[in-house]
């Protein structure tokens, strides 16, 4: 289980450190940072798969999502007598990202490149990359460690290999260099950031993937359109969960209940209602109603990740449906670790009882966690460039 998240300098979180539970849930006004966070996150993942730089293009690369402060922001500023002015930097520029557990951790140093003869200055390339053992970063607990494009790690014994591995600057060393025979705890890292899962707002709208009738075959894990919703309710029904989906679709919905119908190899779900006479097919749908069976065939998955990320999964439901949200949530949380980014109060009070609730807000347009000190925070260290 991961127990520590750290971001530097990634949009308006300039030096966040973020405590994590089993079920944490992320909350805080509009434009304190939790979208951010959420981002922040999937870059980290994209990294395991070489996707962190492309990601970073598609926000307008690097030196879009750098933070857009100052270094420091002074007394005076801080007391309103003077405006936030601009500053030389006086460090090196980096986007920093990482994580910790119990087990293992991982932190990336993203920079800018020296330039060049190169049309491509705005990709960032990577300065550091480091894993190490348990929950902090220590030189003795270092499995391996890249500098610029030098790759070293750990052999059996303990010691540092005496071969240097190179890679681009533009790759992680997570998904060039994950070899099992020179460090398979690398590989071990990089598997389980792999199955980390996200899910963001789900489309309802009338031509909505989800609203269609697919072909079917046995689905674990839901798409992350939704498109095979049908053949993932029908796998949850078949794997022995039939009672647990009745169960929450009818504290959601009163005297309803779900079926999967198949013609022809076609999937559809029918969703009977208390004083119908025939039940209504996913095109019929409300658009909170398929959001919530969306959620529920996410939640209900029979192989559960290492982390399930859920982005403002309260979108476009009634009030009404989140204590049956919050349920859902919950019981996923007993099997797999989630994190929640959510502004609903509602759905932040259901899950208070199960979660560790985090609340983001904006002083001087960095984010922060209300309430956090510097003695508060959980232990972190970057490695050094």
């Amino acid at each position: 289980m991961l127990t520590t998240l750290a971001v530097e300098n990634y949009r308006s979180l300039r030096d966040l450190v973020l405590p994590l539970s089993g079920l944490t849930v992320v909350t805080g006004p509009n434009g304190s940072g939790k979208s951010s966070l959420y981002r922040a996150l999937r870059l980290l993942a994209e990294a395991s798969r070489n996707g962190a730089v492309s990601a970073l293009a598609q926000e307008g690369g690097l030196p879009s999502t750098l933070w857009a402060g100052p270094e420091t922001v002074g007394r005076s500023v801080r007391s309103g007598r003077t405006p936030v002015q601009g500053t030389v930097r006086t460090k090196a520029v980096g986007l920093r990202l990482g994580f910790a557990g119990d087990e293992f951790g991982y932190a990336l140093d993203l920079g800018l490149p020296v330039p060049g003869e190169t049309v491509f200055n705005l990709d960032p390339e990577f300065k550091r990359e480091a894993v190490w053992s348990g929950p902090v970063l220590r030189p003795a607990a270092l499995l391996a460690d890249r500098a610029g494009p030098s790759v070293r790690t750990r052999v059996a014994s303990g010691a540092w290999g005496e071969e240097t591995f190179k890679i681009r600057l533009s790759d992680s060393m997570l998904s060039e260099f994950a070899d099992p025979r020179a460090c398979p705890e690398l590989l071990v890292v990089r598997e389980r950031i792999r199955s980390w899962r996200f899910y963001d707002h789900f489309r309802t709208d009338a031509t909505a993937p989800a609203r269609q009738s697919r072909i079917g075959t046995r689905t674990f894990v839901l798409s992350h359109d939704g498109a095979d919703l049908a053949a993932a309710l029908q796998t949850i029904i078949e794997v022995g969960r039939s009672e647990e989906l009745a169960a929450i679709v009818d504290s959601a919905f009163p005297g309803s209940h779900l079926s999967v119908s198949s013609r022809d190899g076609l999937l559809s779900i029918e969703f009977h209602q208390h004083g119908l006479l025939r039940p209504l097919s996913a095109a019929e749908l409300s658009d909170g109603t398929l959001r919530f069976l969306l959620w529920v065939a996410a939640l209900l998955t029979p192989r559960p990740p290492e982390l399930l990320v859920l982005n403002e999964p309260e979108t476009s439901l009634h009030p009404d449906l989140l204590p049956a949200l919050a349920t859902l949530i919950a019981s996923a949380a007993k099997e797999t670790q989630v994190v929640v980014v959510s502004h609903a109060s509602a759905l932040v009070r259901a899950l208070g009882e199960f979660a560790e609730v985090v609340e983001l807000e904006k002083e001087y347009g960095e984010t922060k966690v209300v309430g956090q000190g510097r003695l508060d925070r959980p232990s972190w260290h970057w490695p050094a460039r």
